[in-house]
């Protein structure tokens, strides 16, 4: 502790070297004039030499202090204790060289004697500002100017004249005048000291705010990483699975081995959305999910959500209730809304054991906005919890982590969706009555709404020819077993130079490629080689990485990027649309067959 104090203090005494040296350079302007004036005053009533010479000394010696006190702050190479002794000594001389001006107070008359008085005081006064009031600085150049002015008051008089009682008087004055100058310097240095032990504390805190702030984005950015190569990792034998559940769901078999296999895709499909969570969340971090506004009506969006959630909600014995205006008329991202809303529902219906859960659509205090609720009558959520569960993997009642309750990723995925719908999402919330999660839609005029288009099925894939390259074999394997189910022509390859030479003789009308692969490859410099040899080639990429600079790498390139395990039906309308944009281009990709694409 003593250390510390140590170091405290000569911080102080450096900042207060850097004051004086700072003054040290202001202060002579001011106080030239004032020797002058005292100078010139002298010379009336005294040998004008002996006058000039002290505004000379006074000269030299204010020079001597705005030439060393200036530079004492950066003579590092001096210990602080020398560097300090020497403000402390050219104070002293300050002090003594205004001191010995009084030799003329004797010749002076009174009303010269007064203005002589209150320049010095004034001196004096100042000088609590420009030493700080550090004791020794301050008290070397106080005391000799005032003990020798009180002295001229109280000794020396005009010649013939009486010595008079108010001379003493003043000469006490001038006395207690120092002593309460030394009370205010005193102070004026408590607070200075205070002043910079803050400043140091502060820029200490700041200092360990910062260090703490890049640690917690260091950990941010491990976490990242590490739930991507984690996700990387988990995606591809479920990949690898999810592809040969859905070969094998094609081929004939009994009964027994149908609901194996149904049961062994449902299982697939539930770990897949849990890990499409993560997937939301590095999406999200990446910032590269697009918002595309649109006006729709809200009754038809929302009866379809709940006409999906009521099998979860019956085998639960849960009322699943909309009550929506026809009129409910919004603007905003369909699409980003409808996973604030699924996720809204679906935590509902985990968490309530009994009642309903009711989506409600009001207008809001606003005329401007709707306002969209999902409530329940579930446990409840306890204010000290209500921040909490907006967070990464925070759950409330799951201590067991019970997988059926997901990941607690949902309302995490809520809050980034609805910041970046610049959306206002409100929590009411008691043990015991349930929760209600609120919404405010900027409103629209349900004659804007455009007709939507019947949902049709898209084409069955042509006989094609697809180039499938990933560095894993089951994998490989695997989607040679979906496509040659769907009727295409496969060829694998597990890295870009094999997939060339394979499509050496048999152009691919598609390219299905990995995202990583071995050799420092990845799938946009495949798919740019393979482009080079077969301009305008369709191409998917096919991932198992959701680091958020892969996404926004396949978003910058302009390739549609599917993660891993890619469902059956998923693939197959990627294939599709890769295949419609091709056309849109000008390619007719039936033609395309060990030659040059054909122009349509």
């Amino acid at each position: 502790m003593a250390g510390e104090r140590s170091a405290e203090q000569a911080s102080v005494e450096l900042e207060l070297l850097r004051l004086i040296g700072k003054q040290g350079r202001r202060v002579p302007y001011p106080v030239s004039i004032a020797a002058l004036m005292m100078a010139v005053m002298a010379a009336q009533v005294m040998s004008p030499w002996l006058a000039y010479g002290w505004l000379a000394t006074v000269f030299v010696v204010l020079a001597a202090r705005w030439a060393v006190l200036g530079r004492l702050p950066e003579m590092h190479e001096r210990p602080l204790e020398q560097r300090l002794d020497w403000a402390i000594w050219l104070s002293l001389a300050n002090g003594l060289v205004f001191s010995v001006s009084l030799v003329a107070a004797p010749h002076l008359s009174d009303f010269q004697r007064m203005v002589q008085t209150i320049v010095l005081l004034g001196l004096c006064a100042g000088a609590v500002a420009t030493t700080a009031g550090h004791r020794i600085v301050f008290q070397v150049f106080l005391w000799p100017v005032t003990l020798a002015n009180a002295l001229a008051w109280g000794l020396f008089h005009q010649p013939g004249e009486q010595h008079r009682w108010l001379d003493w008087v003043l000469s006490g004055l001038i006395v207690f005048f120092g002593v309460i100058l030394t009370g205010l310097a005193r102070d004026t240095y408590r607070v200075f000291a205070e002043s910079v032990l803050i400043r140091l504390q502060q820029n200490k805190s700041n200092q360990q705010l910062r260090q703490a702030l890049s640690q917690a984005e260091s950990a941010m950015a491990a976490k990242t990483r590490f739930l991507a190569s984690a996700s990387h990792d988990l995606r591809q034998p479920m990949h690898t699975l999810s592809l040969f559940g859905a070969a094998l769901d094609k081929r004939p078999m009994d009964d027994e081995g149908r609901v194996i296999v149904t049961q062994m895709n449902l299982a697939l499909q539930s770990l897949s959305s849990q890990m499409d969570a993560l997937l939301d969340i590095s999406k999200l971090d990446a910032n590269v999910v697009p918002v595309n506004n649109q006006v729709f009506a809200l009754q038809p969006w929302l009866g379809r959500l709940q006409r999906e959630f009521q099998p979860a909600a019956l085998r639960k014995h849960l009322l699943l209730r909309l009550d929506c205006p026809p009129e409910a008329c919004v603007e905003s991202d369909p699409v980003l809304l409808e996973r604030v809303v699924r996720n809204l529902i679906d935590n509902a219906i985990k968490y309530t054991m009994r009642g309903e859960v009711a989506i409600e659509v009001n207008r809001g205090q606003d005329e401007e906005v709707w306002r969209l609720s999902v409530r329940d009558t579930g446990m409840g959520i306890p204010e000290h919890e209500q921040q909490r569960i907006f967070e990464e993997f925070y759950q409330v009642g799951n201590p067991e982590r019970d997988r059926a309750k997901g990941l607690g990723l949902g309302l995490s995925i809520v809050t980034r969706l609805v910041d970046l719908l610049d959306l206002h999402l409100a929590l009411r919330s008691a043990p015991g009555h349930g929760s209600s999660f609120m919404l405010n839609v900027t409103a629209a005029d349900i004659a804007l709404v455009r007709p939507g288009a019947a949902p049709r099925q898209g084409p069955a894939l042509p006989p094609m020819r697809v180039l499938v390259i990933d560095d894993e074999e089951p994998v490989r394997v695997a989607m040679h077993a979906l496509l040659s189910a769907h009727g295409c022509q496969v060829l694998l390859a597990g890295s870009t130079r094999e997939g060339l030479l394979k499509s050496m003789g048999q152009q691919p009308d598609l390219l299905l490629t990995d995202f990583r692969l071995r050799g420092g490859e990845d799938g946009i410099s495949a798919v740019r080689s393979l482009r080079s040899a077969f301009p305008g080639l369709p191409a998917l990429i096919v991932s198992g990485d959701t680091a958020p600079e892969r996404l926004r790498e396949a978003h910058e390139a302009g390739l549609t990027l599917l993660h891993k395990p890619v469902t059956e039906e998923l693939l197959i309308n990627a294939m599709q649309a890769a295949l419609a944009e091709y056309r849109r281009e000008g390619v007719d990709v039936s033609s395309v067959r060990g030659g040059a694409a054909s122009p349509v």
